[in-house]
């Protein structure tokens, strides 16, 4: 048997939809936005049910609703208002919604209908975005998903300010070890560094890989500017360890870059760049700070003038 669709109803009970064809459907209710952003702090659901009798100004207020970002990434987000007005439902619909209804001769099995369609969209709209958005070779988000999940988080943060920080790794030692070993031998040193990162963090940190050598961290919430710091120079003692890879111990060095919010930017490419530059223009650490010419390029001599 599927398993229910988890439906979470803000305004009012939705009519009966137990017996329709289109579920199982297992509905929470509440009656107002906050108690629903509370709810869903526990997790998400499978779609997001607005309700009002009244008038379209529930829509006004989905649009402006702080959780409304983070929701429409989880979740399919359906409104049903009387007779809504082509503007609004549109805004709504380009800040994620699914679909806005109208409650006017709306029967229990059309909702039904609707409700389960707007899960399956964005089920897959959530499928396709996971197929751009990963990096095959670690599967970790890749740079184009990264900054389109701080972007939705930093709007967040305008309303509900709370520091963050955006931590850049760069690898040093890749170059040289599929020199040495072959690509393959790269490949797994760079999952199995990746896999480091990982095991170093908070579930709720996002690594990703933002190219061929290097990684990012976002710390979503932090308590102080000054715990960024602390976990970027963990994350760099612990990647320097030697690793094994094809029955050789291989050892990579690292150098680090940080960016913190607000104090650094308030948009995520401004981060990024701040964090990106600052790895590439530090010494790295590691492997007595050796980099071969495959990895840094070609540079002149102490001595040349």
């Amino acid at each position: 048997m599927t398993d229910p669709l988890r439906i979470l109803c803000i305004g009012g009970p939705p009519p009966d939809l137990g017996l329709s064809p289109w579920g199982p459907f297992a509905v929470q209710s509440c009656d107002t936005l906050p108690e629903a952003a509370a709810q869903l702090r526990d997790g998400p659901v499978d779609a997001v049910l607005r309700l009002s009798g009244r008038d379209e100004s529930v829509v006004e207020e989905l649009l402006v609703w702080p959780a409304l970002s983070q929701v429409v990434l989880d979740s399919a987000l359906v409104a049903v208002v009387p007779e809504p007005a082509a503007g609004s439902a549109l805004r709504l619909l380009q800040r994620g919604a699914q679909d806005v209804l109208n409650a006017n001769g709306l029967t229990p099995d059309a909702l039904a209908r609707a409700l389960r369609l707007a899960v399956e969209r964005k089920r897959l709209e959530q499928a396709a975005r996971k197929a751009y958005a990963t990096d095959l070779a670690t599967g970790l988000p890749n740079h184009a998903q990264l900054l389109e999940h701080m972007t939705h988080l930093l709007a967040l943060r305008e309303r509900e300010p709370a520091p963050m920080a955006l931590i850049v790794l760069r690898i040093e030692g890749l170059a040289s070890t599929e020199a040495a070993l072959g690509a393959e031998a790269a490949n797994v040193l760079r999952r199995k560094v990746a896999v480091r990162i990982r095991s170093g963090l908070r579930a709720s940190d996002v690594v990703a890989s933002i190219g061929t050598d290097s990684f990012a961290v976002l710390l979503a919430w932090i308590d102080a500017p000054g715990d960024a710091a602390r976990v970027a120079g963990k994350l760099a003692q612990s990647v320097q360890q030697p690793f094994r890879v094809a029955s050789n111990e291989r050892a990579v060095a690292v150098s680090v870059g940080l960016a913190a919010y607000p104090e650094h930017g308030r948009d995520a490419d401004a981060l990024m760049r701040r964090a990106i530059g600052q790895a590439a223009s530090v010494a790295s650490v590691g492997r007595e700070g050796f980099a071969n010419r495959v990895e840094r390029g070609p540079a002149a001599a102490a001595n040349d003038d």
